[in-house]
């Protein structure tokens, strides 16, 4: 991490030379580590934002746009590392929900601090190969580890929920689309419980079904994704809007990756699990029932396509 200093710019007043421009220059700069799912909007030109939430961990930005959703993450090593993060070593920079940001021409400029990325980080790396009978003796393991944890996601018994799991299982656009649309935006919270686990449903039926060869998986996963980020910016938060779009194009964060990477490698997934349920409220609980979801239909379609 580098950081410099600057004299701030004088702010310009309407009316005067440049008039318009009431933006808040930079007063230092820093660099951290970026999703490249951020470099499209980092390199494109500089356009404005404002801060939807602000936590000493993280502080959320939303790109003013007609396309879909950009919500972008700035946070610290001790928060989630989320698929639309960028990472910095420096304190959270002072700013409260409505404060204006812009994000462009390379940087995100907040609070008086201009941030550069100094380098990149994959969210959707290739897993490699998994011999599908392995995939499959981790599913009862992953059961049971959900089972006895004491977190637990925020719609359990949900019927929607339940019909989700049985029409991914059976390999079911229908029933999962049906279920998918009464999900959208269901529950409290910054991510809503029911986009939680749609997202690690999307993630596990595309990375665990290219890894074990389940061409109906990652079928379904194109489908189910396609549905759930239609209208995904109507009907729930910008942000878990914007995470619903990672997760359709298969953009995880790290403690997911980490769960789906020791899924299809040979170290038991309970550590990288463990540490999933751990995050947020529900957040955690739900993601771990979505990846286990569609580890689940993974290893059902998979035995019919052999």
């Amino acid at each position: 991490m580098t950081v410099g200093t600057r004299p701030r710019a004088r702010r310009v007043q309407a009316g005067g030379a440049g008039q318009g421009d009431r933006r808040e220059h930079v007063r230092a700069h820093s660099t951290g580590a970026a999703s490249t799912a951020l470099r499209r909007v980092l390199e494109s030109p500089r356009r404005p934002a404002r801060v939807l939430a602000a936590f000493p961990v993280g502080i959320y930005l939303e790109i003013r746009t007609e396309l879909e959703p950009q919500v972008i993450a700035v946070v610290t090593g001790d928060a989630v590392r989320l698929p639309n993060a960028m990472v910095i070593n420096d304190p959270m920079p002072k700013v409260s929900v409505g404060d204006e940001a812009c994000v462009g021409d390379g940087a995100i400029e907040i609070g008086g601090l201009g941030l550069r990325a100094h380098r990149w980080w994959d969210p959707a790396p290739p897993l490699g190969r998994v011999d599908p009978a392995r995939l499959a003796s981790w599913l009862p393991v992953m059961t049971e580890l959900c089972g006895r944890s004491p977190r637990r996601p925020g719609l359990e018994g949900n019927a929607a929920a339940e019909l989700l799991a049985e029409g991914c299982a059976r390999g079911s656009l229908l029933l999962g689309v049906t279920a998918a649309e009464q999900l959208v935006g269901l529950g409290p919270g910054l991510t809503p419980s029911g986009d939680d686990m749609l997202s690690g449903l999307l993630l596990a039926l595309r990375h665990l079904g290219t890894a074990a060869g389940a061409g109906r998986a990652v079928w379904l996963a194109d489908w189910l994704a396609a549905a759930v980020t239609f209208d995904a910016r109507c009907r729930t938060t910008p942000i878990s809007a914007t995470l619903l779009h990672c997760a359709a194009r298969g953009e995880a964060s790290g403690e997911v990756l980490a769960v789906l990477r020791s899924l299809t490698g040979r170290q038991s997934p309970e550590p990288a699990l463990h540490r999933l349920l751990q995050v947020g409220h529900t957040s955690g609980a739900d993601l771990a029932w979505g990846v286990r979801a569609g580890l689940a239909a993974v290893v059902e379609l998979g035995s019919r396509e052999r």
